[in-house]
């Protein structure tokens, strides 16, 4: 949640003192273990290992990894270890790194060893690696401003040269030139001799943004994305580190690049759930992003058309200042948004088309037209399951509690959490009596219904199954530019940045894949995509068009997005969160226990929710649970969950700590511990 502000947890180091006499280093590891271990500095060492820099270290049987947190002159062990390399020539984290990681620590309930080593990339090497070629800045033409635009830079511009502190929410429709304010904002930073970072959600498939930072800011700019190698992160990280390049733009981990001088951090899309980090620490970006720029005194903005509703409620109670852009630039107006309610689409029909009559005929028009179009369907495969008509059995996973995904192009099923893959029988594989038959949709199948329908047309796929390949994005998305695709049918990545003038229409097969979840958010997560695809729609010259087939018209998310009305979708899922006790009222923090055994972790959960109320006593906290998880196997481990609420985190991680034991474990299984999850 937005604005928490543990107190910092500052390494103690001894005074500075002759080289030859700090002989003793204290070394944490990505381990869940709450302190330091000493070992011995080889004499070839002592003169140039400092805080910061990583070693490899005896473990046990082991060779691990750890980071050097103190240098002492003495040990309260008798005959320490000796570490066995030193792999760093300059420290990777300096003493406002410590500080931002003694906050995750805090935060997040780690281990000072599992922050500081999510702060610095694994793998990472630098030994002299020569730098990488970037081109020169072109220097395009600005656009001008808006009169919303320069309201909104006035008070971002006062913000950076003031060299305090503060947080913004740019809540801007989609088009209304949101990026053109970040660039001028970073580039008044850079004039300032500062640095910035800029997190986007997915870096992969938002090649035009990082295209527009190049542009205007040639080798300032270093991208940053799970696919570059092991050289190339060495090069860039190289560049942060010394300053020679002074933008990172990049995935969540960015937020702890090592650029020096700190002026602004942008967080774009700051609504995309996959900003939360899935390992420990178990962190969001956001509010990473918003202690950093505490500790660095730098500004912050966070920037999206559909705002989180923490984001926006700390934007109307205080601890964020809110700017608006409510026009697209160049006057351009919003898509038409056309409802379709896919009960009275087919009536009584067994039969039923994945395209209805509205939006055929839409598609029709664009093709005609050579425009282009977008579908969503945020499934994919071909088919969601295979079932049995006679006995309703549904292919399941062995391993898993879900069911197998139908994917044509391989003819196989698919277990989209282990990787499963087998072939579809026949004959119902439990009753032996009915022909499996395949039901539901997803993008595979749209795709072929495309084919079928336009078979003249350029069709092209876009989901994780079709972007495997490194270039897949930047080869999808030059295509789309020149019009080699006409028709384009995804999941949700073809909300997430594309910026294509020749896109007039924008079709969502089914608005109700996320309606259907048993999530609090549901709602929050359907009117986001679905304004963020129909944004997709009409940023050229031509107006856009959006058709929304639904089976829940009157559901407040969807006619509110049909509307473009983020402020309207506010007012209902705000007093749903309010009157049920949910965030941002309260914080949450879910504990996972897993094990092998079904009948093991379940004793486990009940017994840890006991152990849980004896501690909490009177305390005003809640426990819900426990339960089986959500999926409640995977890879055949079983899970259970409990989620404990309250309106502050601090109680909550204080009796965590009190109820589990080191490492994470309780009754001897290991437990996650997610500090507000986005369940």
């Amino acid at each position: 949640m937005i604005a928490r502000q543990p107190k910092h947890r500052i390494i103690s180091k001894e005074p500075v003192m002759s080289a030859p006499e700090l002989h003793i280093a204290e070394v944490v590891f990505n381990l869940p273990i709450s302190h330091g271990f000493d070992y011995e500095i080889p004499e070839h060492a002592r003169g140039r290992l400092q805080p910061g820099m990583r070693v490899v270290c005896p473990f046990g049987h082991r060779r691990l990894i750890g980071m050097v947190v103190a240098l002492r002159s003495k040990s309260a062990i008798k005959s320490p270890r000796m570490l066995s390399r030193v792999l760093d020539p300059r420290p990777m984290l300096d003493e406002e790194g410590f500080r931002l990681a003694a906050w995750l620590v805090e935060a997040y309930y780690c281990s000072f060893g599992e922050a500081c080593a999510a702060m610095v990339p694994s793998g990472l090497r630098l030994r002299g690696i020569p730098e990488e070629a970037h081109g020169a800045s072109s220097l395009p033409v600005v656009p001008e401003f808006t009169a919303q635009q320069r309201v909104a830079f006035e008070a971002l511009r006062g913000a950076i040269e003031s060299h305090r502190h503060a947080a913004f929410l740019l809540h801007g429709v989609t088009g209304s030139g949101k990026t053109e304010l970040y660039l001028r904002t970073i580039a008044r930073a850079l004039e300032q001799g500062r640095s910035a970072v800029v997190l986007v959600p997915e870096i992969a498939i938002t090649p035009q943004t990082t295209d527009r930072f190049r542009e205007r800011f040639g080798d300032e700019v270093v991208v940053w994305h799970s696919r570059l190698t092991a050289r190339q992160r060495a090069a860039r990280w190289e560049r942060l580190l010394t300053g020679r390049s002074r933008i990172v733009v990049g995935t969540r981990s960015a937020v702890f690049a090592p650029v020096q001088r700190l002026g602004v951090v942008v967080l774009d899309e700051e609504h995309d759930p996959s900003y939360k980090q899935d390992q420990s620490p178990r962190y969001h970006a956001r509010d990473v992003a918003l202690a950093r720029a505490r500790l660095a005194q730098a500004i912050v903005i966070l920037g999206s058309a559909t705002p989180s509703v923490e984001s926006y409620y700390a934007a109307t109670t205080g601890p964020l200042r809110l700017l608006e852009l409510t026009e697209r630039v160049q006057g351009r107006p919003l898509p038409q948004v056309e409802i379709v309610d896919m009960r009275k689409e087919f009536g009584g029909r067994r039969r039923v088309s994945l395209l209805s009559t509205r939006l055929s005929r839409a598609l029709q028009r664009v093709v005609e037209a050579k425009e282009q179009a977008i579908l969503l369907l945020n499934r994919r495969g071909f088919s969601r399951v295979a079932q049995c008509p006679a006995c309703g059995s549904a292919m399941r996973c062995q391993d898993c509690t879900v069911p197998l995904v139908y994917h044509a192009s391989r003819r196989e099923l698919v277990c989209h959490y282990c990787n499963r893959r087998e072939p579809i029988p026949e004959m119902c594989p439990v009753c032996h009596k009915g022909y499996l038959r395949l039901r539901g949709a997803g993008t595979e199948r749209v795709e072929s219904e495309l084919h079928r329908l336009f078979p003249g047309s350029g069709i092209a796929r876009m989901d994780t199954d079709s972007m495997k390949a490194a270039t897949s994005h930047r080869e999808l998305y030059d295509s789309m530019r020149t019009q080699l695709i006409d028709l384009l049918v995804g999941t949700q990545m073809v909300a997430k940045g594309l910026d294509i003038p020749q896109v007039t229409l924008v079709g969502v097969v089914s608005a109700d894949t996320a309606l259907n979840l048993p999530d609090f958010r549901a709602g929050e997560r359907t009117f986001d995509l679905l304004t963020q695809v129909a944004g997709r729609a009409g940023r050229g010259d031509r107006p856009g068009h959006v058709v929304v087939q639904t089976y829940c018209p009157t559901h407040y998310a969807i006619r509110a997005a049909s509307r473009h009305d983020y402020a309207a979708f506010y007012r209902e899922e705000i007093e749903m969160r309010k009157r049920l006790g949910l965030p941002p009222f309260v914080h949450l923090v879910e504990l996972t226990i897993q094990d092998r055994s079904r009948h093991r972790v379940q004793a486990a959960a009940e017994a840890l929710r006991a152990a849980l109320v004896r501690v909490i006593g009177r305390r005003r906290i809640g426990i819900l649970g426990p339960a089986p998880h959500r999926i409640a196997a995977v890879r055949g481990i079983f899970r259970w969950h409990l989620v404990l609420k309250a309106r502050q985190i601090d109680p909550l991680v204080k009796i965590i700590s009190e109820t589990l034991g080191e490492g994470r474990r309780f009754h001897g299984l290991p437990v996650i511990v997610d500090v507000d999850p986005l369940l």
